[in-house]
């Protein structure tokens, strides 16, 4: 029998990714004067303020908290005082204090690699066939309509000029029994918008334009597998409340770390609770669910499973994981504790190991703290490699292991 699931993801301007977006800013900005910086950086923003907090270890750096905020703030685009939270105007206030020793003596040792994990804890990792990219098709899609909606705004401000930085969208995905994406049934799409004369001629137009321009140029942009999915009969909400002026901060209070699904997989597969936002890469919370999505998708591409769950479970000052599992949903050809045997064999798991492979130590955060950590195009700039987990160069490794 064909079964419904459905992913939600939310725009950079929505008041929780504020918040993930600053506490990684600061991040960036302590790591680019300090590699070794042990930094653990919450947010709070409301109307017209945002609370920094948490807890950093450096010999070196000094961050300028108000002026990454405000410089976060503006890029997103709350730049007007009309939108009840700007980066101007608003105020900022820093309680960052020193991290516990105690804490740290689990995490710094004599010889780098014997590094522990910063926190006990289970971290997920993901991947399926059913995108390009290895990720859950409902997610996917949801994060590419946010990000040619936000394109939209920030290049192309004249088709839809009434846009504001908040927004959401929820895709609804029709699966075989057999697990296989048919159609897409529902899309719903909420925008903050401009104030309109009326209210009715404010939602036909952004329902038009939703319809007529953000949908096509989304199907434009996806491979032919995926395009195909969409088809007339669609079901499409847009801002299904009939009105979206006050949005963001201004309207709902943001906190880093509260949008973990929409960080990862939509809902499919599994959350160990951590966020990732403002943590350097010795919190295994972050770290760990980097390698263990590495793991589960070169595992997928190089054809030893459909779809694969990688768990990695980590103890406070300790480098070793204390268990690895692996799910594979009854996809692959080889028992699951076997290919969770194999990756203990294949893949150096200890979080110095990690942070090396991956280069974790450099300024690469902020671009992840929008549209998802995970299913992102890894590329070079600056000499520096962003979502370097993301990268298929341990697929002849895991073929040859599997003789595949």
């Amino acid at each position: 029998m064909n079964y419904l699931f459905t992913s939600e993801s939310v725009s950079e301007g929505h008041p929780d990714k504020v918040a993930d977006q600053i506490s990684d800013a600061i991040l960036d900005e302590f790591l680019r004067q300090d590699k070794e910086a042990k930094v653990a950086c919450e947010t709070f923003c409301t109307a017209g303020l945002v609370v920094v907090g948490g807890e950093v270890r450096s010999e070196d750096a000094y961050v300028d908290v108000s002026a990454v905020v405000r410089r976060v703030i503006s890029k997103i685009g709350y730049n007007k005082a009309e939108y009840g939270f700007d980066a101007s105007s608003c105020g900022v206030i820093s309680t960052i204090h020193e991290q516990s020793a105690d804490i740290n003596r689990g995490v710094v040792r004599e010889k780098p690699e014997e590094q522990g994990a910063g926190d006990q804890g289970m971290m997920f990792g993901y991947a399926s066939i059913d995108t390009d990219e290895y990720m859950p098709l409902a997610l996917s899609l949801s994060h590419k309509l946010l990000q040619t909606l936000s394109d939209i705004r920030h290049n192309e401000l004249e088709l839809m000029p009434y846009l504001r930085p908040d927004a959401k969208a929820q895709f609804t995905v029709e699966f075989s029994a057999k697990h296989k994406p048919l159609r897409v049934h529902t899309i719903v799409v909420s925008t903050q918008h401009d104030e309109f004369d009326s209210d009715e001629r404010m939602h036909a137009r952004i329902e038009g334009d939703v319809r007529n321009i953000v949908i096509p140029r989304l199907i434009a942009s996806l491979p032919e597998r995926t395009a195909r999915l969409f088809d007339s009969d669609f079901i499409l909400h847009v801002n299904p409340t009939g009105k979206f002026v006050i949005g963001g901060p201004a309207g709902d209070t943001g906190l880093t770390g509260r949008k973990i699904i929409v960080d990862t997989y939509g809902g499919r597969g599994a959350h160990g609770g951590g966020a990732f936002s403002g943590k350097d890469p010795s919190k295994v919370d972050r770290s760990a669910a980097y390698a263990a999505r590495y793991i589960a998708k070169n595992l997928v591409a190089a054809g030893v499973a459909k779809e694969c769950l990688v768990q990695l479970a980590y103890a406070i000052g300790v480098a070793e994981p204390v268990s690895v599992f692996v799910d594979t949903y009854g996809s692959s050809d080889f028992d699951d504790a076997l290919i969770a045997q194999k990756v203990r064999e294949m893949f150096d798991l200890r979080p110095a190991a990690i942070i090396e492979k991956f280069a974790l130590k450099n300024p690469i955060y902020e671009p992840c703290a929008a549209y998802g950590h995970m299913g992102r195009t890894p590329y070079v700039k600056d000499g520096m490699q962003f979502f370097g987990w993301e990268k298929l160069d341990s697929v002849e490794l895991v073929r040859s292991t599997f003789a595949l």
